[in-house]
């Protein structure tokens, strides 16, 4: 057991986890993470997958038989890649991108507040969307 611990942590380039308890994560938060999760398990299993995508490809319910042996070969496959040690790596590969998202979301924000100042600007609109009467200056003439 000593091991095998010793060779997923040389194999882990991931950072740890912020602490050894960290906070619950928000049920989207963890959707996210799950997200992450099966996208890993579907990567290691891509090509069972794509062989019984193939298979049931132009078939309805008689993929069932025609293609068992395929089903079972990609459901096996992803059986033993999902893991409790793939969700560990799923959230820590997740906290890690986590400055990642939030650059990504400040940079959406400010460029939602680019293109509403411009509309604002674009219609004559004030700060609560209600047009802004304008004058005409005249010029003086001297």
């Amino acid at each position: 057991m000593a091991a095998a611990t010793s060779s997923s942590d040389t194999t882990s380039p991931l950072p740890p986890l912020p602490s050894s308890n960290p906070l619950p994560l928000s049920a989207g938060q963890e959707q996210q993470v799950r997200d992450v999760y099966y996208r890993r398990v579907r990567d290691q299993c891509a090509a069972e997958i794509k062989e019984f995508a193939q298979c049931a490809k132009n078939r309805t319910f008689s993929a069932t038989w025609v293609c068992r042996q395929q089903r079972l070969a990609m459901n096996s496959c992803m059986i033993a890649h999902a893991t409790q040690e793939e969700q560990d790596r799923a959230r820590q590969e997740w906290f890690a991108t986590r400055e990642k998202r939030r650059q990504e979301r400040e940079e959406k924000e400010k460029k939602r507040l680019e293109q509403e100042k411009f509309h604002r600007e674009w219609w004559g609109l004030d700060d609560q969307g209600r047009p802004v009467k304008r004058t005409e200056r005249k010029v003086e003439k001297d």
